[in-house]
């Protein structure tokens, strides 16, 4: 095993969370950090703040990666006498990078959806929005039946015919093909100014859109024609396997108030603890999850035929309007609202597995640590007396 350098982790942590899935809003990626610095430690947090500088400058780490962005706004000082700039001040002299996954970690495989919805115990899980799959093509290459496999392994090796665990994925049958050379060609096969008649090779493969320069180029070099037959068809899109959210079923069916003491069971401690809207004796089985703020996706919600919807900040009037409309139709449905550093901490374990499962693969080694601080903002709640109901105020009336 070799030390890992910065610009290996942030490597391994783009083929997990590509940037290129952020939001267009978004902020993820090295905020701070020289890619060749060693790298042999490394803290995991929810939050860039203060205290997490604290523990990883105790601890020793050479990198945090966080899930909430430092510089999501954009700022026109980084000077120290800001809370920002400080936090930035203390990370350089400490010679501690920085490393933000935030909606790419929230819509990945692995990520922010799936370690929330295996905490809560969800099987048989799908995206509740499903982010596009990847554009494809479909290359389609006419060659004579003893250079098939040439041509096949050619594609195969610029990315060409791979389909999920397999590669090299070719589908091929056979035909007569048909052509006359010119005085000028060179054929190699037939004779100019003869029509000749070979028995070729139809080959089929799949590659992504992205490759078609470089697959069709592969082809061109490979295929034993001058001017080889092929066409190049777009394929169709449809949902990928990554997304926002998942939705997925309990093993064992509950109640509404049964499954809201599951999910706080299941989640980092925080005052604001666990709130349900609906029948608490309600059945749950099919469950919707979003960590982080997720009242924006009440339609897909809605849409995908839920008990139950667990996500973080649920603001009054989106949450009112949905339980008003639930109630005039089939009750569904119920709302959980947890606290938005507890509906992402589970990711943080996760997270951290795979770096360094991922680091072992490529030969490197680093050291992995959860911070356990909560960062959740709030720390303290009085509840309201039971049964009390508002009071209208007479102030002001006769």
């Amino acid at each position: 095993m070799t030390a890992a350098t910065l610009a290996d982790v942030v490597q391994l942590l783009e083929r997990r969370y590509p940037p290129s899935t952020a939001q267009s809003w978004d902020a993820v990626g090295l905020v701070t950090g020289d890619p060749s610095q060693p790298v042999a430690r490394v803290l995991f947090a929810v939050d860039p703040v203060a205290t997490v500088v604290d523990e990883a400058a105790a601890w020793g780490a050479d990198l945090v990666v966080t899930h909430h962005p430092l510089l999501l706004k954009p700022v026109h000082s980084i000077a120290a006498t800001t809370f920002k700039g400080a936090l930035l001040h203390r990370l350089v002299l400490g010679g501690i990078g920085l490393y933000t996954a935030h909606t790419n970690a929230d819509a990945a495989s692995g990520g922010v959806a799936d370690a929330l919805a295996q905490a809560l115990g969800l099987v048989e899980t799908s995206p509740l929005d499903a982010a596009p799959g990847e554009a494809l093509d479909k290359h389609v290459v006419f060659v004579p039946v003893a250079g098939a496999e040439r041509v096949v392994d050619a594609l195969a090796a610029v990315g060409a015919g791979a389909i999920g665990e397999y590669s090299r994925c070719a589908w091929t049958s056979t035909g007569e093909g048909t052509f006359t050379p010119s005085e000028q060609a060179n054929p190699a096969i037939g004779t100019a100014g003869v029509a000749s008649r070979v028995v070729e090779a139809r080959v089929e493969m799949v590659a992504p859109r992205r490759l078609r320069a470089a697959v069709v180029a592969a082809m061109r070099q490979a295929h034993p024609y001058e001017e080889p037959a092929f066409d190049v068809l777009e394929l169709a899109s449809w949902p990928g396997s990554t997304g926002i959210g998942r939705v997925g079923r309990l093993a064992v069916p509950t109640t509404l108030r049964g499954f809201a003491d599951v999910v706080a069971k299941a989640l980092p401690f925080t005052e604001q603890g666990v709130r349900f809207a609906g029948d608490p004796d309600g059945r749950v089985e099919r469950v919707a999850v979003v960590g982080g703020s997720g009242d924006s996706l009440f339609d897909a919600v809605r849409r995908s035929g839920v008990d139950a919807y667990v996500t973080a900040d649920l603001r009054h009037h989106p949450a009112s309007e949905l339980r008003e409309r639930a109630e005039h139709e089939d009750g569904l449905p119920y709302l959980v609202d947890v606290a938005h550093f507890a509906s992402e901490w589970p990711w943080l374990e996760h997270a951290a597995r795979a770096l360094q499962h991922d680091a072992a693969a490529a030969g490197t080694t680093v050291e992995v640590r959860v911070s356990t601080l909560s960062t959740d903002p709030w720390t303290g709640r009085v509840a309201s007396p039971e049964q009390t109901a508002p009071h209208a105020s007479t102030e002001g009336h006769p």
